[in-house]
């Protein structure tokens, strides 16, 4: 059985090399609530990045918070994470879902090309993201996926979709009305002069949405 995408607040980590800061960074994420940890590193070289990956997953595990590695089916298999999320020059999702297996997940960023998405279900995906939703300081030359869009796929894919990009406790409620599964957040959540409540106040949010 593949295991489920949690609801409400989808945490990726910041590009952090101090270990300890990023393990108390993401403490203060779980005390507060969120349902998905992506670990995502650009910066780290493959040591480091496994070192990270293993305590984060140490972190979570416990908590019952599921932990997807980005970008490394390698890594993600060396530590027996949840599961994996590619990009579309990340890796073929077939492959990466006949190595995983059948009960992690997969997700996939398909931008703003519903085409894409239904290519990625197709493939194994288990959920899909679409972003950016609102402009974004992470990846400020992402393509706009309008609101739209999240509607079109929350209405006709059969696997829950996610929305990323610019999205803050202020501005998610279009998305969550939109139908979206949830909401992927870095700079937003970790940013925050105070982790734990942020967390919370998205959750607040995604909690009180029917459609969530």
């Amino acid at each position: 059985m593949m295991l489920p995408l949690p609801r409400g607040l989808y945490a990726i980590t910041p590009d952090r090399a101090d270990t300890d800061s990023l393990l108390n960074a993401v403490r203060s994420a779980l005390a507060g609530g969120i349902g998905v940890l992506q670990y995502r590193n650009k910066q780290a070289d493959a040591m480091l990045r496994r070192q990270q990956a293993e305590a984060l997953l140490a972190l979570c595990r416990p908590a019952g918070v599921p932990l997807v590695v980005n970008d490394d089916l390698a890594l993600a298999l060396a530590i027996d994470a949840d599961g994996l999320h590619l990009g579309s020059e990340d890796g073929d999702l077939a492959a990466a879902r006949a190595a995983l297996g059948p009960a992690r997940l997969l997700g996939a960023s398909c931008y703003d090309r519903i085409e894409l998405a239904a290519s990625a279900i197709a493939a194994g995906a288990s959920y899909v993201a679409f972003g950016a939703a609102y402009p974004s300081t992470t990846k400020p030359h992402a393509p706009h996926a309008p609101l739209a869009l999240y509607r079109q796929a929350a209405a006709s894919l059969s696997r829950p979709v996610v929305a990323i990009g610019g999205i803050t406790v202020s501005n998610c409620a279009p998305l969550l009305a939109a139908g979206v599964h949830g909401v992927a957040v870095c700079n937003g959540l970790f940013d925050a002069p105070d982790i734990a409540a942020r967390a919370m106040a998205f959750q607040d949010v995604t909690a009180g949405d029917a459609s969530i």
